[in-house]
């Protein structure tokens, strides 16, 4: 957390109101609990709400300057020259969408900007659904004039997670011989050189799951030689940490990792601090439900201790 991003008059109102009914609700909790009072559940579940809710109906939003891990993927799609190829796959579904759509929207929208050649695929069912989403919102209405299978294409879903990357390592065409509305890949100029994984100067996943990033890296990333960044929810990235940076060129992990992608994109391109960044619209509500939590345990272990204390001068 940086500091306030955005200072309108509703960013002003937001934060007066936030940190009004935060530090008093924290006093009163920390006086009541220090002369022994016990504090409902109930009321606490309240206060909660109130931190999360607040953020929300008046948008907090902080600036979240993009670690390492972030800025590496960053910098690949930036430093490409035009016209590289780029894969891109929604591995996801509708439950994990709010919290990883958001990276895939900035994604589309900075290799769009970059004048990058997108190919579009999923390994989930669910995801062919999700990226039509991301398509019609960044593609349709920002890029209009980009030229499908010339500038971008859609490959859609195909059933077999790893087995469908264990062929399309060597040939994409046996297992998509034509493209979603069933036009043969070699009358689309965007595969003239396209034959496998292995021609494309980078590959973007989205997801988090099975199959998902690990998949992609021992089955095409590690044995293809190709570069490979992940998006993923927050409670896979862990997992996918010992990968980076050798294996995995960065990771964007939960709202955190698409809010500082969000961040880099429109701090490089400042055209597009007018488009929508839910990323970094959530991450108000979620810092301050986090500074919450950590007020809750710094009082209980001050009240612990201090009546601990209390009962040992007994």
């Amino acid at each position: 957390m940086n500091g306030i991003l955005a200072l309108s008059t509703l960013n002003i109102v937001g934060i007066i109101l936030t940190l009004s009914a935060i530090g008093g609700g924290l006093v009163w909790l920390f006086v009541r609990s220090i002369r022994g009072k016990e504090v409902p559940r109930r009321l606490i579940f309240l206060f909660i709400l109130v931190a999360v809710s607040l953020p929300i109906l008046f948008p907090i939003t902080f600036e979240e300057k993009p670690t390492p891990v972030v800025q590496r993927i960053f910098d690949k799609v930036e430093s490409l020259p035009a016209g590289s190829h780029i894969l891109m796959s929604f591995d996801f579904d509708p439950a994990m969408a709010p919290e990883v759509q958001p990276m895939a929207d900035a994604f589309m929208r900075h290799c769009l900007t970059k004048g990058h050649k997108i190919i579009f695929m999923s390994l989930w069912a669910t995801g062919q659904a999700l990226m039509a989403n991301s398509l019609d919102r960044v593609l349709a209405r920002e890029f209009s004039d980009r030229t499908y299978g010339t500038d971008y294409a859609v490959l859609g879903y195909k059933a077999g997670n790893e087995g469908v990357l264990n062929v399309i390592i060597t040939d994409i065409r046996k297992m998509y011989p034509a493209d979603l509305n069933g036009v043969p890949l070699d009358s689309l100029a965007i595969f003239s050189r396209i034959r496998s994984c292995k021609d494309f100067d980078l590959i973007l996943q989205v997801g988090g799951g099975q199959p998902g990033s690990k998949e992609w890296v021992l089955f095409v990333g590690d044995p293809g030689n190709v570069p490979i960044a992940s998006g993923v929810a927050a409670v896979t990235a862990p997992l996918l940490y010992p990968y980076y940076p050798r294996q995995l060129l960065g990771i964007l992990g939960g709202v955190k990792g698409a809010a500082e992608y969000e961040y880099a994109l429109f701090t490089r391109y400042p055209q597009f601090r007018e488009v929508p960044a839910p990323a970094n619209r959530m991450m108000g509500p979620q810092t301050l439900a986090h500074v919450v939590v950590m007020a809750f345990i710094v009082i209980g272990n001050v009240v612990y201790f201090r009546s601990r204390r209390a009962g040992g001068k007994k």
